[in-house]
């Protein structure tokens, strides 16, 4: 082949690469910008397991229900021994005294609005045949388990984010509850809902037509929460003392951690019943004996133990 055929060959082989990206691109930033498959495979590389179709994690059912018996004191604790230090958040308004609320992280970010910006989110939408406004497409998309997360920019007037019409909608499709760094409205009406966990910032009898308006600018894009950082896909754990986001890569060490402890304690507790140990020999580093003693326990009540959790009772 000619040299002059080579070049040529070459340009129009990087002409068309630098298209194709371009194009990969603008695919990948839809309005409002959300994450594309190649973004999640990067941003969260780490999680090995299950995802639904347009990349998000997809935590395993079975870890979510067992995510529902894990305290915020030992989620606390892993986490931050992987170094994710912002994933608490506290101060809410709840609807139940002693909420659990567990599910898949489905994130929502809004910011003040802005003319020129929410003509192109409203244009987008009609081109894609999209019905209501900004919100309503997302919560049109939520499935089971799924737990809507907006951060609301903490509007507490004129945020509205449901009502209870809208209320209704969310807890058929997921049958869980809701996050909302902001303002909702008709408490009533959101209180006839059955184990539908809503954590806000106030409520309030404001539209969200009411004053300065709000427009969605993310759908399953990082957001904060307060002071934590959220991605679509976080397992949400909602109790009492607050909100923890476990990173799904996370999950199953957070649950299989928490199972251990549990198991630990209850043992802890009859040994010192029985005055087989002392408590400043339960409540510390554990000897050999000791370890022993709880896998022969275990044995007794026919635990069965995954590789990680046998792992975590060597260090004991």
């Amino acid at each position: 082949m000619k040299i002059s055929n080579f070049c040529i060959l070459t340009q129009r082989f990087t002409v068309v690469t630098i298209l194709m990206m371009c194009c990969e691109l603008i695919q990948a930033q839809p309005i409002p910008f959300k994450f594309s498959q190649q973004d999640y495979q990067k941003f969260t590389s780490e999680y090995q397991g299950k995802r639904f179709p347009d990349g998000r994690p997809m935590v395993s059912k079975d870890i979510l229900e067992r995510m529902k018996l894990v305290t915020v004191e030992e989620a606390w604790g892993i986490l931050r021994s992987h170094g994710y230090n912002n994933q608490f958040e506290q101060d809410w308004v709840m609807t139940h005294e002693n909420p659990v609320l567990v599910g898949r992280a489905v994130t929502i970010g809004f910011l003040p609005n802005r003319p020129d910006i929410s003509e192109v989110v409203a244009q987008e939408g009609k081109d894609q045949g999209l019905p209501g406004r900004d919100k309503h497409w997302v919560m049109d998309k939520l499935q089971e388990d799924d737990v809507i997360v907006a951060d609301l920019l903490g509007k507490k007037v004129g945020g509205a984010f449901i009502g209870d019409n809208l209320a209704n909608m969310i807890h058929k499709r997921t049958g869980t509850g809701m996050v909302v760094d902001g303002g909702c409205r008709d408490l009533a009406g959101v209180l006839e809902l059955k184990n539908f966990y809503v954590f806000n910032r106030n409520w309030h009898p404001s539209t969200s037509q009411t004053y300065d308006k709000t427009m969605v600018i993310s759908y399953n894009a990082p957001i904060h929460i307060g002071q934590a950082a959220v991605m679509p896909g976080d397992v949400v754990l909602g109790l009492r003392e607050g909100i923890m986001f476990v990173p799904a890569h996370l999950a199953q060490e957070v649950v299989e951690t928490s199972e251990v402890i549990r198991l630990r304690d209850e043992f802890g507790f009859a040994r010192l019943k029985a005055g087989t140990y002392t408590a400043g020999q339960i409540d510390s580093a554990w000897t050999g004996e000791i370890r022993d003693d709880f896998r022969g326990w275990l044995q007794e009540k026919d635990v069965e133990l995954s590789e990680f959790q046998t792992n975590y009772i060597d260090e004991l």
